[in-house]
């Protein structure tokens, strides 16, 4: 506890200090080349562009910490994912262009007339590893707050009236910086504040909290695959009916 209070000292400071940014940056090169290869799932080199990305993303993470953001490894781990995660969707992205209209040698024929039913298995495959990626990432988010995924999908809404009442408030929550700021203060969801702004029942809000929770920590953190995967998933489980 008491390194931890250490670094978020060290970190203030290096927020308007480039030495000590610097400082920061170099001691923690270690954790920045470790979180590199989890992402890559083998070493991770300095000629590695992801390494220089995760590298502009830990001092992207001194700047916009704050306390109430938790721990501040745990806070530039995921931006590290994050990052990487643009990273490898932008070069998927260039390598398709590339490749659709590159003629073959064997027949001369661009790659884009030879696909099949518009789909190209690399970018699944990419989308596949992205989608895990955010998967992992928002687990351990929820996993501060006590909730899990199976607690998501055992308090979502049944009834398209419930389903209607929830968006609501996870609306009203999202629209409300103070709301957000206290949710991550304290990690709990501040239910009395949630019903005088959306308007629904506080017991309708209490039924459903952990759906609720986690809807509001996909809307705030930019997930952007998970917003549509979890709701494909709870359906396919029964948890949602629209």
């Amino acid at each position: 506890m008491q390194k931890e209070h250490r670094l978020v000292r060290e970190v203030y400071a290096a927020k308007t200090d480039m030495e000590k940014a610097d400082r920061l940056i170099r001691d923690y090169i270690p954790f920045i080349r470790s979180e590199t290869a989890k992402f890559l799932t083998r070493f991770c080199t300095d000629q590695d562009d992801e390494y220089s990305i995760a590298l502009i993303a830990f001092h992207e993470a001194i700047l916009g910490y704050s306390r109430e953001r938790g721990a501040f490894l745990s806070y530039a781990a995921m931006l590290i994912r994050s990052r990487l995660i643009d990273y490898q969707r932008k070069e998927v992205r260039h390598q398709n262009q590339v490749s659709l209209y590159e003629e073959q040698e064997e027949d001369g024929r661009a790659l884009v007339d030879e696909l099949q039913d518009g789909r190209n298995h690399y970018e699944e495959s990419a989308n596949l590893e992205a989608t895990k990626q955010e998967i992992e990432e928002l687990a351990a988010v929820m996993a501060n707050f006590g909730v899990s995924f199976s607690d998501v999908s055992d308090h979502s809404p049944k009834q398209e009236r419930t389903l209607e009442a929830c968006r609501e408030a996870i609306r009203c929550g999202a629209e409300d910086g103070d709301l957000l700021a206290e949710l991550l203060r304290t990690r709990r969801l501040p239910m009395a504040r949630l019903a005088a702004l959306s308007g629904v029942e506080r017991k309708t809000l209490e039924r459903h909290r952990k759906y609720i929770l986690a809807m509001l920590l996909i809307q705030t953190n930019g997930y952007e695959i998970i917003r549509g995967h979890l709701r494909h998933v709870l359906r396919r489980r029964g948890g949602l009916t629209a």
